[in-house]
Parts: C-alpha cells; structure tokens; sequence
C-alpha cells in the first residue's frame, strides 16, 4: 500500500487509555531542507487531525543520510533548538504535546546524529547518537552521554537512535531509568531492527516506537516498516516498507511498570548484576 498518510488505529480494550503515540514515516530528500521542512509539516499535519499526542520522526529527517562528505552533511544541518525544524516542532509541541526527530546537528565543535525532544513548547532534551554506523563514523562524533529519559504528562519517554537498537545495553540502560516507552527516529537499512525491537520489548516489559524512513538514497535503500510495539512484544501499529504517512497506537504507558514475567520472576530483580561484570570491560 502506498496512500500517501494513511493512519492506523489501535485501541486497548481497557479504561485506562492515557495517550495516543504516533510513528511518522516520510522520504527526506538529500540535501533539500526546505522540501524537507514541508514534508515534516504535512506529517505534524496529520499528527494534528488524528489528536496525537505523542510523535516520533525517523532519524537526520531533515538533512537525508548518506552524503557525499562532511561539508555536504554540514550544509543540511542545523543548531538545536534555535534551527528552522526545531522551531517548527517546538511549536507544534505547544498544544500539550511531544515530538522527537532526528536531526543533523551543528554545534561549534562537531556535527552530531542527534535526537530532538520537545514537549509543551519547551525544548526538552537533545541526544546525540553513540553508536555510530558506517559511513556516519566519517561524518559525525559519537555523543558521549548515555541516553535520556524524559517526562511528559506522568509518562517516562527513553530516547534511542537507529543503530542503538543493536546494542541491548541502551534499551536496558533507559528501562532502568525508568523509561516506560522508547522512542526511537532511525533510517534502517539492515533487514533485522524491527524485530529486534520486538525482543526489545519483551525483555524489558516496554512499549517502543520506531520511526523509520523509506525510499532509495544514492543506491541505498531505507527499509520503512516503522511500528509500534507494547509490552508484550506485540506489533500494535504498523507502516509498510513504501508508506509515507502515520501509524498510530492507543496506549497506557504504566503498563510497563508491570515487570512480572511469570508470577515469580520480576524482570529487573531478577538480574545477576554480580556476574555481568564482562559486559563493561573494554575490548
């Protein structure tokens, strides 16, 4: 299916709805920020007429990905919050709302594959991606802080970006910080993230959000398939591999604060801290 914008609805079958969270898919085209920019707007757009609440956009939305070079990458960038995509989502969060996108950032140091959080009209949190894949490692400096959670209407929002889905640390890292749901702006182009995100979900008892882009960028070919999972790992909401528009889910984000896998194992008390030491160690 290929109807530009279409929306899915999930509804739980409980009383207890709190919030709408929605997962755009676009195609950003290299390196035109201003198509850019409109194509993020049609989407905020769709997110006002079906009330969401709560808004994830894929990764470098406004820039595209895969640049020739540095300066190509540092032509499309721009400062977080004071830019023109940053102003246009801090402004659409005004109405009691959250946004992340991933956004190609230009500070006076470096550029960063960065995530953007904006929620009620203020610029909440920026985070900068750790986990650098390919060519990305030529064009931008790894954040060096881990990733943050952010609240929002009694929620806790974890962020992550694209290939931080490989590393389970990061989903771990955020669900111990209290993170009830992961949003999560990528560009996907190996075949295995969405499922990944499944098991992410499982394991840590977690609602996640992928935002995924599509189409073919310089012969490289973005996997789209952006979708929304609860606690259980169930897909609630999804977007083929073409789409361009919403995909939308219904949910209570305290049901994640059920860590009970079975009547007697809770996923967190559970754990052997003691014996994971091997997991900090470099090499």
């Amino acid at each position: 299916m290929t109807e530009e914008n279409k929306a899915y609805r999930y509804f739980l079958n409980s009383s207890e709805i709190e919030m709408r969270i929605a997962v755009g898919q676009m195609n950003p085209l290299l390196p035109d920020v201003h198509e850019n920019l409109a194509r993020i707007r049609k989407l905020l757009k769709k997110a006002d007429d079906n009330q969401v609440d709560v808004l994830v956009l894929p990764e470098l939305s406004n820039s595209g990905y895969v640049f020739r070079n540095k300066a190509e990458a540092a032509f499309a960038s721009e400062t977080i919050p004071s830019g023109k995509f940053s102003t246009e989502l801090q402004k659409w969060s005004k109405s009691d709302r959250l946004v992340v996108a991933g956004l190609c950032e230009q500070t006076s140091i470096a550029l960063y594959n960065s995530a953007a959080v904006f929620g009620e009209g203020k610029h909440l949190a920026t985070y900068r991606k750790i986990h650098l894949f390919k060519n990305e490692k030529d064009w931008f400096l790894p954040g060096q802080e881990e990733p943050p959670v952010v609240e929002f209407k009694g929620a806790k929002f974890g962020i992550m970006i694209c290939f931080d889905w490989v590393f389970p640390e990061v989903a771990r890292v955020l669900t111990l910080k209290g993170a009830q749901v992961i949003l999560h702006p990528a560009n996907l182009v190996l075949p295995y993230c969405q499922d990944a995100m499944v098991t992410r979900s499982i394991e840590n008892t977690i609602f996640t959000a992928t935002a995924n882009r599509v189409g073919t960028e310089r012969e490289v070919v973005f996997s789209g398939n952006s979708q929304i999972t609860n606690t259980k790992g169930e897909r609630l909401a999804t977007l083929s591999g073409t789409e361009i528009g919403l995909a939308f889910a219904d949910i209570d984000p305290q049901d994640a604060e059920n860590k009970m896998m079975t009547e007697r194992n809770h996923i967190l008390e559970d754990r052997r801290p003691d014996l994971y030491s091997r997991l900090i160690k470099s090499g």
